[in-house]
């Protein structure tokens, strides 16, 4: 049955769709460096333009999924007008992705987070990699995966599969909440671990609560006891700078389309060297998945599928690149230092960390007795303001580079005026 909600978001959907193509088409131009020199607001404010989400919306939630700016629609709009016309210049040039080594797509995905070319594979979305990995170890029965209590659940059930399926046991230890120290983290780590631990899969960045482990020492951790590290890293592409040689890890996935705002069905796999890529077997395969001269991009292989996707992809690095990481990871800070620290001068409970270096863009918080369901429909319903949480009192705030501070002024002053409306002092 539709419910009240559902018919109204589908009749907005069909009110926007037929103005979607000549919008995203439309181009705005970029503001230039110097006038983030000159006024930063003002810099954040054009680029506010470069997305389509309408002036009265605010998006609080794009730790969910993130909105693919002009550059990247036009991108993926100009590639399907041009592949769909089947003209290519070689008889065998047909639009495909999924057989070919495809280095013009990963390497400058993997410059962007501190890898190599043979390092990186393009799949098409983090649920898709952490398949790859918890598939694609031999493992007996009793071999045991660490994982955290806040994993999301395209990371923790295909360890569950495992389990099930083979006999492994996959064993959890609890993030501390919040988390005080890095030490803390890395500790209930250590102590979790047994000699039967093969794999340490934790996220870098949790989903639940935006803290940012520890990755670096983590990893080291875990090429001290030979066991192997893999983090999910759905959120770090595009909300902060990423050196994955630097961090040391074994295997590294993540998705494109969150912080990097580029389309929606990329993702992908890093993986350290062949060492650990000869211990991780493939799970679709097609002609030539085997072959001496393949490197990650064997986990690629996924047949037939979406080059304008990857167009998209390769302007969403653009214009990341153009704006430079470093300054976007420093807007994030911003933004989710200044909403953090209102919000507990509310009288909400911290749940991420009240360090400022083991949290970036997002900030999630008890809020209680505010309860989040009712918030949730009445900020969307009757304000246009997009959150998400958990039962009863969790809220989750990210906030993307592109959000002013009015915007997030605009959330508090209607937060308060719920809570006046629910007579929550």
């Amino acid at each position: 049955m539709f419910d009240r909600r559902s018919m109204l978001a589908n009749s907005l959907f069909a009110g926007a769709a037929s103005a979607l193509p000549a919008a995203a088409l439309a181009e705005v131009p970029l503001p230039g460096a110097d006038l983030y020199a000159r006024n930063e607001e003002a810099y954040w404010a054009a680029l506010r333009k470069q997305f389509l989400i309408p002036a009265g919306v605010v998006n609080l939630n794009n730790g969910t999924v993130g909105a693919s700016p002009r550059p990247v629609l036009k991108a993926i709009y100009d590639s399907y007008e041009l592949t769909e016309q089947m003209t290519q210049p070689e008889p065998e040039g047909y639009p495909i992705w999924g057989y070919g080594p495809w280095t013009e797509f990963r390497e400058p995905f993997a410059q962007l987070m501190g890898a190599r070319v043979d390092q990186m594979a393009v799949l098409r979305n983090a649920t898709e990699a952490n398949n790859v990995v918890a598939d694609g170890f031999d493992m007996k029965p009793g071999d045991e995966v660490l994982i955290s209590d806040e994993e999301h659940g395209s990371g923790e059930q295909p360890w569950m599969l495992k389990a099930k399926r083979y006999g492994i046991v996959v064993k959890k230890f609890n993030l501390p909440k919040p988390a005080l120290t890095p030490a803390d983290i890395l500790n209930r780590i250590n102590d979790a671990i047994t000699p039967n631990t093969k794999i340490i899969f934790v996220s870098h960045i949790s989903t639940n609560s935006g803290l940012i482990l520890p990755a670096k020492e983590i990893a080291a951790l875990a090429r001290s006891k030979g066991i192997i590290s893999a983090f999910d890293g759905a959120h770090a592409a595009g909300m902060l700078k990423v050196d994955l040689n630097d961090i040391g890890c074994d295997i590294y996935t993540g998705s494109m389309h969150k912080w990097l705002f580029a389309t929606k069905g990329t993702g992908f796999l890093f993986v350290r060297d062949k060492s650990v890529m000869e211990r991780l077997w493939p799970t679709t395969v097609t002609g030539g998945w085997d072959a001496p001269v393949r490197d990650v991009d064997r986990y690629s292989q996924i047949g037939s599928s979406n080059i304008p996707a990857m167009m998209g992809l390769l302007a969403a690095i653009k214009l990341a690149n153009s704006i430079g990481i470093e300054r976007i990871e420093k807007r994030h800070r911003f933004l989710a230092d200044y909403l953090h620290g209102e919000m507990m001068k509310r009288g909400s409970k911290d749940l991420t960390s009240p360090d400022p270096t083991m949290r970036c863009a997002i900030a999630t918080l008890d809020m209680g007795p505010v309860q989040m369901h009712e918030l949730m429909d009445w900020m969307w319903a009757n304000h246009r303001i997009r959150v998400r949480g958990g039962a009863p009192s969790r809220i989750r705030l990210s906030t993307p580079y592109y959000l002013e501070k009015a915007d997030i002024d605009r959330f508090l002053d209607r937060f308060d005026a719920f809570r006046k409306m629910k007579g929550i002092a």
